[in-house]
């Protein structure tokens, strides 16, 4: 019979190997963008090394939770970055047990308000762990080493003319009968030459403005194509033009949506479209998560 204290010495040498393995594992040379499977809603997760930048959360199904753990390692409770594109259920749900479960650095959203209760809840976890909150605009930008995130939507010019609050670092101070599609934030997120374009769930209504600061980002910037398009509003019909799609010419869309969904998305409008483009269509209902590994000049689905 082994000695207690031989168990004891195995079960830690075992333990700091496992540690060990994990830490080698860790690609931070390279990042990661994943489109999270987490239903019919939205939740995009970017990883470079020890820092992360989550674009919205889903619904409150734990699946976002379920998707963060599969790619930051146990030990790293932190994200430094979340970004809520609009308050609308299927993109900030999930985020409410993300604050509980992580430490935040930055939450990146903008004022506008919802009455539902589930926003409620989330201002108010936000407010108690005195997470920093950012309202952004046109020209908000985060930067990590080869990691830019750029946001040229919702432009100031808009925001005023809705009568939107300008008080920086608050939530849910505004209100509008506006549809909160309109204020979705746009970003482009940039790692080396590659190129995601994240659109939250802006409408073809708004194209025309949107594309107007996307041209002007694009020629202040760094003027390069987009290789990854996120189709806003999980491929309804309203959410793109084949105008639009001319315009980004992306490599590649991504349609995040849940499996057999009551509201027929992705659209049959849109997947055509897309095949006419000959844009090569990943979905998170048939692929389950999306994974992007790109390590600055090239990218490879994983």
């Amino acid at each position: 019979m082994a000695q207690p204290w031989k168990l004891i010495i195995l079960v830690l040498f075992l333990t700091s190997i496992t540690i060990w393995l994990a830490v080698f594992a860790y690609p931070a040379k390279r990042l990661r963008l994943i489109a999270c499977d987490v239903g019919q809603g939205d939740a995009i997760l970017a990883v470079y090394g020890d820092f992360q930048i989550l674009t919205d959360g889903g619904i409150p199904n734990g699946k976002v939770l379920a998707c963060i753990s599969r790619y930051i390692p146990f030990w790293d409770r932190e994200i430094e970055v979340v970004v809520n594109t609009h308050p609308q259920l299927d993109h900030y749900g999930g985020l409410i047990e993300v604050f509980k479960r992580y430490k935040v650095d930055y939450f990146v959203a903008n004022a506008l308000d919802s009455s539902a209760s589930e926003y409620q809840a989330l201002k108010s976890v936000v407010g108690s762990r005195g997470i920093k909150v950012i309202n952004p605009t046109s020209g908000t930008s985060i930067r990590y080493g080869l990691i830019s995130y750029d946001i040229f939507w919702p432009s100031e010019s808009f925001l005023r003319q809705e009568g939107y609050d300008f008080k920086n670092g608050r939530l849910g101070t505004f209100t509008t009968k506006r549809d909160p599609n309109d204020f979705s934030v746009q970003a482009i997120l940039t790692f080396g030459n590659f190129d995601a374009l994240l659109t939250g769930d802006i409408g073809h209504n708004m194209a025309d403005e949107v594309i107007d600061k996307f041209d002007i980002y694009q020629s202040t910037t760094h003027n390069s194509a987009i290789e990854y398009l996120k189709i806003p509003h999980h491929g309804s019909k309203y959410g793109i033009t084949g105008d639009y799609l001319s315009k980004i010419n992306p490599e590649f869309a991504v349609i995040s949506v849940g499996a057999k969904n009551s509201y027929g998305h992705p659209t049959q409008e849109i997947l055509e479209i897309l095949n006419e483009k000959n844009i090569k269509i990943l979905r998170t209902d048939l692929e389950g998560d999306v994974v992007i590994s790109i390590d600055g000049n090239t990218f490879e689905l994983i």
